[in-house]
């Protein structure tokens, strides 16, 4: 019997409590659909928590050993663990050990090619929905195998930071082929925002950088012989491809988890005297200065994935609701900013609070060249006058992220010249 759209919905979220909370409407054909509050939502409240149809660790954060499981994403070193490794110090001890809930004696591998799970329960949910069709065996570290030339073009074409993966399109792929419903799980993908092809070649190109714009064909070349499948020879085609390409990099929700990170909110919530937490924020704030020196702004496990309600949510540059992984897995809780009346929608920002303080010149100019929309939020809309204007402020902190994201490779040491695989 074939599964409805109602059934593959409760495969992400709790239905039960989400259809009385929130809905799903269209508003118009500029900004598509949106997410709207059924009931009144309280500052504070959790909309709902949502898992991703499919995610997937970034390629570059997996390859600089940030260990994640495969599945939910969750981190798989000890905070212990961690914090020695970022910090470049293998003595370092943490206190209050025990607040750590990283458990590697649950961790399992894949019995044929051995990419680690945090648990049996998450072996078997990747097992059960795509791993069965991307399981490399022996074939694991084997750089001549399609899946792996086509992971090492990625990493040619894509530097960190990272946004996207073209693994997450694999794990669509890989889930439709084991489907067995495959009709349903196409017309799940298909409802996330779509563009028109001058767009989708828009987005495709911002994915790829203006240095590898050229090399979509080849990406697409190597997609193909890794995966091609009857069922999606669509998303094969060089116009499929693209598109396949665009709803990833339009839809995919970015993902961090780190068990460092739960470890010192987990000691936050310590009772402790006024000498014992002094002394516990000093070597807090000591090991993040260590961090910093040793290894930068790049702390967490970092993926992406297609949460299918949170993708209804548009941008506003006064946002009622943010995302966050609280739990350090894949699950995305939707929390109120404010209180939220029946019947209004729930938008959230597509930029940080940084950008968000930055004037509306600055703001509409990220927008415009990230997601190719026009802001029209109140906010917007009340600045409008200032849309020629900008700081110096603004047109320094541009240059200094252009320049960060330019030295990457460099500060990495990774090869700024790469053969691409052919």
């Amino acid at each position: 019997m074939a599964a409805s759209q109602d059934d593959m919905l409760s495969f992400c979220v709790d239905t039960t409590k989400v259809c009385s909370c929130v809905e799903v409407r269209f508003i118009d054909k500029v900004k598509g659909k949106g997410l709207f509050a059924k009931k009144a939502i309280k500052k504070g409240d959790t909309i709902f928590v949502e898992r991703p149809l499919v995610s997937s660790q970034f390629l570059w954060n997996s390859q600089y050993k940030y260990k994640a499981c495969e599945y939910c994403l969750s981190a798989l070193e000890t905070a212990e663990d961690n914090a020695r490794r970022l910090s470049g110090n293998p003595g370092l001890s943490l206190p209050h050990t025990e607040l750590c809930k990283v458990r590697p004696e649950l961790h399992q591998a894949c019995p044929q090619c051995q990419v680690m799970y945090c648990s049996n329960e998450c072996r078997q949910a990747a097992a059960d929905q795509y791993h069965r069709a991307l399981c490399l065996g022996h074939s694991q570290e084997d750089p001549d195998h399609p899946v792996n030339k086509l992971k090492d073009a990625w990493r040619s074409m894509h530097y960190p930071p990272e946004t996207s993966s073209i693994m997450l399109m694999a794990r669509m792929v890989a889930t439709v082929k084991q489907a067995q419903d495959k009709c349903c799980w196409q017309k799940l993908f298909f409802q996330f925002c779509s563009r028109a092809a001058n767009e989708e070649e828009e987005i495709a190109h911002k994915l790829l950088g203006e240095k590898f714009q050229g090399h979509l064909t080849l990406l697409q070349t190597l997609f193909t012989t890794a995966l091609y499948d009857d069922h999606l020879n669509m998303w094969f085609t060089p116009e499929g491809f693209r598109s396949l390409f665009a709803l990833v990099g339009t839809n995919g929700q970015g993902i961090g988890t780190s068990s460092l990170s739960q470890w010192v909110h987990a000691c936050d919530a310590l009772e402790l005297t006024s000498q014992q937490r002094e002394q516990l924020d000093s070597f807090i704030d000591q090991l993040y200065k260590d961090i910093e020196k040793e290894t930068g702004d790049f702390l967490n496990c970092e993926g992406s994935g297609l949460f299918l309600l949170q993708s209804s949510c548009n941008h506003s540059c006064i946002p009622k609701a943010e995302a966050s992984f609280p739990n350090n897995n894949f699950l995305l809780h939707l929390s109120a900013l404010s209180d939220i009346s029946p019947g209004e929608e729930i938008c959230i920002s597509y930029l940080d609070c940084c950008q968000r303080d930055r004037s509306c010149h600055s703001r509409q100019k990220i927008l415009r060249e990230n997601y190719l929309f026009v802001c029209s939020c109140p906010k917007c809309v009340s600045q409008m006058d200032e849309l020629d204007l900008t700081s110096s402020s603004d047109d320094m902190e541009e240059e200094i992220t252009d320049e960060k994201v330019t030295q990457w490779p460099e500060a990495l040491d990774l090869p700024v010249e790469k053969d691409l695989v052919t």
